[in-house]
């Protein structure tokens, strides 16, 4: 098992998720709800259906993509929804 790839994929999600639409929903689903064990179960399921969907859709990128383009997309997709947001597009 190579930990470096598990802590540094668990350290970006963990930053890029903080205070994002998602944990809002979470948050906003406990309140509501004031079930939180039952929320953080169908916050965690979904999360891990849409991770494998992108492990699926990644692994079968990186057999048509090099990595290294394909981490280029990535960066140029980030910074173009960033500038939309900036720019209240989004």
């Amino acid at each position: 098992m190579d930990w470096k790839i598990l802590l540094s994929t668990f350290g970006l999600l963990f930053l890029a998720e903080l205070g994002d639409k998602t944990q809002l929903a979470v948050i906003a689903q406990t309140c509501k709800h004031g079930q939180p064990w039952m929320v953080f179960l169908g916050a965690t399921l979904a999360l891990a259906a849409v991770t494998a969907l992108g492990v699926v859709g990644g692994r079968t990128l990186a057999v048509c993509i090099s990595p290294t383009t394909l981490q280029k997309l990535a960066a140029v997709a980030f910074v173009a929804m960033g500038l939309l947001m900036w720019f209240e597009i989004l």
